[in-house]
């Protein structure tokens, strides 16, 4: 299945009209059989990819978010009207990389549905340490091709407003250029390694030249960690230097609070944005991320 355009057939069981679907082959542009001038239906997997969309259709589109608010997308399955609509949808955005685990769950019968792999052109890691890592939206250098694939896929689906879906892209892609200069230039003079909870930032510490370490060795959160890999942490802290251990959003607070209490360190927050709250948005909270870097790494 082609990584950047996919065609998927979801699953439904009750009987959708016809006239609801919309169909796109590499040589075809999806029409709405009420209206080719309503708003693009766009159903995004998870936080990240719902603010991208959103930069880039504005009031072109209609934006809906897949995994609820305060969910993780890693725990996250679909239900009956999840799947409903999904089938109703113009375009589906994921991230790829095997973020997604329930899309290889879902039924092969019924409806044509669009779905985009924003990951396509994105050299992923995939070693011993973190095979098939798919967080990638932590990197702004990849986030941009991220953001790039979704104004493709836009363009693709309602070429007339090729123009205004390219400038806004042009304009968020400049937001994503300033963060990453931000955080190049002010973490180059730090410390490199640091301890997160989990294997979220390979493609973070691989940008901006850092170390990564880990609480837990996986790209699940949710794996609690053994009294032996604790002792190993703690160690690793005190060889390093390292006087602040990252928690995440959600997490619970103990097992990075135990070591923190070890090495007489403290417990900030490293957010994988994989959720967010209504008062934020992936620039404030990478800004955030950066933040809290600079403070376990440059004082």
């Amino acid at each position: 299945m082609d990584r950047q355009t996919k065609s998927a057939i979801l699953a439904i069981a009750v009987i959708i009209p016809i006239s609801s679907l919309f169909v796109l082959n590499s040589d075809q542009t999806i029409v709405s059989s009420s209206s080719a001038s309503s708003e693009i239906s766009v159903i995004a997997s998870f936080y990240p990819l719902y603010e991208f969309a959103n930069e880039i259709g504005q009031d072109k589109i209609k934006v809906s978010l897949l995994v609820p608010p305060g969910i993780g997308p890693h725990d996250w399955e679909p239900k009956f009207t999840d799947l409903q609509k999904m089938y109703e949808s113009d375009l589906i955005l994921i991230n790829g990389i095997g973020f997604e685990n329930w899309l290889n769950n879902i039924d092969t019968v019924n409806s044509d549905v669009i779905i985009v792999d924003t990951s396509e052109g994105i050299l992923v890691i995939d070693d011993n340490f973190f095979q098939n890592d798919p967080h990638i939206w932590l990197n702004p250098v990849m986030a941009k091709t991220q953001v790039t694939n979704i104004a493709d896929a836009l363009v693709k689906i309602d070429p007339v407003n090729e123009k205004y879906y390219k400038q806004n892209e042009k304009s968020y892609l400049a937001k994503l250029d300033s963060l990453d200069t931000k955080i190049k230039n002010e973490l180059s003079t730090c410390k490199k390694d640091f301890i997160a909870f989990h294997n979220a930032f390979s493609y973070f510490a691989i940008q901006y030249n850092l170390n990564q370490h880990v609480i837990i060795n996986s790209n699940d959160h949710n794996i609690e960690p053994t009294s032996k890999t604790l002792v190993e942490i703690i160690n690793l802290a005190q060889t390093y230097d390292i006087d602040v251990i990252f928690t995440e959003d959600g997490i619970d607070p103990r097992s990075p609070q135990v070591i923190a209490n070890e090495i007489n360190a403290r417990v900030l927050v490293l957010s994988p944005i994989e959720f967010i709250d209504e008062n934020s948005n992936y620039i404030m909270k990478m800004e955030n991320n950066l933040v809290n870097l600079k403070e376990a790494l440059c004082n």
